[in-house]
């Protein structure tokens, strides 16, 4: 073999211990790896070996930058932050590469969640809410009425269903979930419940508009207070902020009849007095049958569509 000039020996000692990596040096001074790794190991035996691969593209700086654009909602994905970043560093830069650092930060992708859009207006209103009601005693709140609809599906739920399962475990019947036709078919109910117990529920069918709404108020509310002993300007109605509850026929209504009604924040709705024995929209029909005391309305024949 032959021997290796003293200067391109010294170069690679310089550049070693400058800490360039090794397939810079090799392509630079044109020697092979394992002349490198052994003037490493002969003439500097204490220096520490750089990573294996390629050197990260990115600095702490970069990434630290990167999680900053995610958490700040100033980028949403991988390939945004890419972007960004080329602008700053003006080197070229892969999605992977951010997402790798990405990663490395504690981060994860997930799939955005499917929730009513949120305005400035919006969130004002829910601190105001929160406000108004902040010194709200127990005596307040027993003066509530809540009320919803809500979706009875005869066959389940409308969401995934899991199972647990062995590995490499074939099909069967434990494993599927049958389907049929219009998936069974359901039930809108519209109820309401005051601090004493459940109110009348009513079965809706077809669509409700401001007008059967306001059928709805005049017969089940304004008879489940009545079988309470109250008077409709004894409570608060509490109310979503759907379209049919908040149109011009509901208000006046609400007015003519002296009734307080407050569209505040929905989550803080129950969903029914159904959800109060057990039932909610996820679960089937069978589910309603240990719960008699739900369905005083039903029971009598009420199928809401416009007409009695």
């Amino acid at each position: 073999m032959r021997p290796l000039p003293d200067n391109k020996q010294n170069n690679i000692i310089s550049l070693l211990l400058s800490g360039t990596f090794v397939p810079k040096i090799q392509s630079s001074l044109g020697v092979s790896t394992s002349t490198i790794s052994r003037i490493h190991s002969q003439y500097c035996p204490n220096l520490p070996k750089n990573p294996p691969g390629c050197p990260c593209k990115l600095t702490a700086k970069s990434d630290c930058h990167a999680l900053h654009l995610i958490t700040s909602q100033k980028a949403d994905t991988a390939a945004q932050v890419t972007r960004t970043l080329k602008s700053i560093t003006n080197q070229s830069l892969s999605s992977h590469t951010v997402k790798r650092a990405l990663k490395r930060a504690g981060m994860k992708p997930v799939i955005k969640k499917k929730r009513p859009l949120l305005k400035k207006s919006h969130k004002q209103a829910h601190f105001d809410f929160a406000l108004t009601h902040k010194d709200w005693t127990l005596e307040d709140w027993k003066k509530v009425v809540w009320s919803d609809e809500t979706k009875i599906n005869r066959m389940g739920s409308d969401g995934r269903k899991w199972m647990w399962k062995r590995q490499g475990e074939g099909l069967s019947d434990r494993l599927v979930e049958g389907t049929v036709k219009f998936h069974g078919g359901s039930l809108m109910m519209w109820g309401c419940m005051p601090w004493e117990g459940p109110g009348f529920a009513c079965k809706i069918d077809g669509k409700m508009d401001g007008d059967l709404y306001i059928k709805i108020m005049e017969d089940e509310l304004k008879e489940s207070l009545a079988y309470y002993n109250k008077q409709t300007e004894d409570v608060i109605f509490q109310q979503d902020n759907d379209p049919k509850h908040t149109c011009k026929k509901a208000k006046a209504w609400s007015k003519s009849k002296s009734l307080r009604s407050s569209n505040g924040l929905h989550n803080l709705q129950t969903s029914i007095q159904l959800n109060t024995y057990g039932i909610t929209s996820r679960e089937g029909w069978e589910s309603m049958q240990p719960h008699p005391l739900a369905f005083w309305s039903f029971g009598r024949g009420y199928r809401r569509n416009g007409t009695r």
